[in-house]
């Protein structure tokens, strides 16, 4: 018997070192932004202007890109993302004043956002039901080791040419990524010269996906996909989850800085630490999905208690922060939440999947993007509030939307389940 080809590995990695460069380069700011706010006169509540233009561009992005993936296909609509946050980053380099970030921040933004629709429609694409939390867990593992890398990272490249001269390099990183991109990502699954026959009928184990059956499935228009209870629970989850992610993410060295009066070389000793947390969880989550599923276990079944596992680990870790008064402590409790989190939120990436079809993924993974970001800066705006003393209060806010974004899973979503509906044809101008 032919052994599976192992194409689709290949591109998922690929895309997981993608996100490895989009943490690099969204996460420079914060790291040297002690140095900069000096250096330009700068205060947090800028810092926080500049955090919300780069989400209400991000929110935009995955809009825009989820509907470009859609039409252009995986393979182009990547290295349209990638080029043009590379050179957004690399632009940073030219910035001194807060205007002049604000610009460069909203083409980073509304660029970088494509990556995760992106992932989505491929991991679609490219993988059946049973393995793609799996693979969505590698791509979410790149989030976690670009945010592991960078801070240790860009204090070294700080150190050793200063903020301008880090910007310009990291942006190169991007341009090194497109060309194997180019070369391995030839077409989908059932053209892809590199597909043997093993991998080809693996891959389409969901024959709806595909060929002639892909062909005459249920392909909404964006009305009529919101109109299904299961596009609300998605967007509603991630509206209310998403928020603890980027807290962290937007805000863990300004912490650091600020509760323990840490300079740049000791955030990058320390603000890698939860992000470990992260990388394991998105691994272990995208497992365990998987494994059930493989046991007998229904897509419903296996998702909805696996997000609910990351769930139930996740607020006791935030409110065990809440009470950390030693750094140490505080980056592993923060990694606990972490990991809690990318349990629960690779599956939740993976619905658009699993209850839509390939025509259609990337348009809802755009929309749950957006929602995202919608509740991330309703956070952005509160933290400058609510940290005039500690960060306690912001991390017990937080705190209480983990069972508001579960809720939405059990009791909106519905039934996890391919959607039925009339044939509809995706035309040019549809809403």
């Amino acid at each position: 018997m032919q052994k599976p080809s192992a194409i689709r590995w290949a591109i998922i990695a690929l895309i997981a070192v993608a996100t490895v460069i989009n943490y690099i380069d969204r996460n420079a700011l914060a790291v040297m932004w002690p140095e900069i706010a000096g250096e330009i006169g700068a205060t947090k509540e800028d810092y926080a202007l500049l955090v919300t233009i780069f989400m209400l561009f991000y929110a935009a992005g995955q809009f825009a890109f989820g509907r470009l993936f859609d039409r252009i296909g995986t393979r182009l609509g990547f290295a349209w993302s990638i080029g043009v946050w590379s050179i957004s980053i690399a632009l940073h380099s030219v910035a001194g004043s807060i205007a002049s970030f604000s610009i460069f921040r909203a083409m980073l933004g509304i660029s970088e956002a494509g990556a995760w629709p992106g992932a989505v429609k491929a991991n679609a694409e490219w993988f059946p039901p049973r393995e793609r939390a799996f693979a969505q867990g590698i791509f979410n593992a790149g989030a976690s080791i670009g945010a592991i890398i960078s801070a240790p990272l860009i204090a070294f490249l700080f150190l050793s040419l200063g903020w301008k001269g880090t910007f310009l390099l990291i942006g190169g990183l991007g341009f090194v990524w497109v060309l194997p991109w180019l070369i391995i990502y030839r077409a989908g699954p059932d053209r892809h010269p590199w597909v043997n026959a093993a991998e080809r009928a693996l891959i389409l184990d969901a024959p709806e996906e595909t060929g002639q059956a892909a062909a005459a499935a249920y392909t909404p228009t964006l009305k009529q996909m919101m109109s299904h209870r299961q596009s609300w629970g998605i967007v509603i989850s991630r509206f209310f989850l998403d928020p603890i992610w980027w807290l962290f993410v937007s805000w863990l060295p300004i912490y650091l800085a600020e509760t323990f009066a840490f300079d740049i070389k000791q955030i990058g000793i320390f603000a890698w630490v939860p992000f470990v947390g992260a990388m394991f969880g998105s691994l272990f989550g995208g497992w365990l999905s998987g494994k059930l599923i493989g046991s007998g276990w229904s897509i419903d079944r296996a998702r909805k208690w696996t997000i609910t596992l990351g769930c139930v680990i996740m607020g006791p870790a935030l409110l065990g922060a809440v009470l950390a008064s030693d750094p140490t402590v505080a980056v592993l409790t923060i990694a606990g939440v972490l990991f809690g989190f990318q349990i629960a939120i690779g599956n939740i990436q993976t619905l658009p999947g699993d209850v839509f079809h390939g025509k259609s993924v990337g348009s809802l993974a755009g929309i749950g993007g957006m929602a995202a970001v919608a509740g991330t800066l309703i956070t952005t705006w509160l933290v400058p509030v609510m940290t005039k003393v500690s960060y306690a209060p912001i991390f017990i806010l937080v705190a209480a939307l983990v069972p508001l974004s579960l809720a939405a899973i059990w009791f909106v979503t519905g039934r996890i389940e391919k959607v039925d509906g009339p044939v509809a044809k995706v035309v040019d101008d549809q809403a």
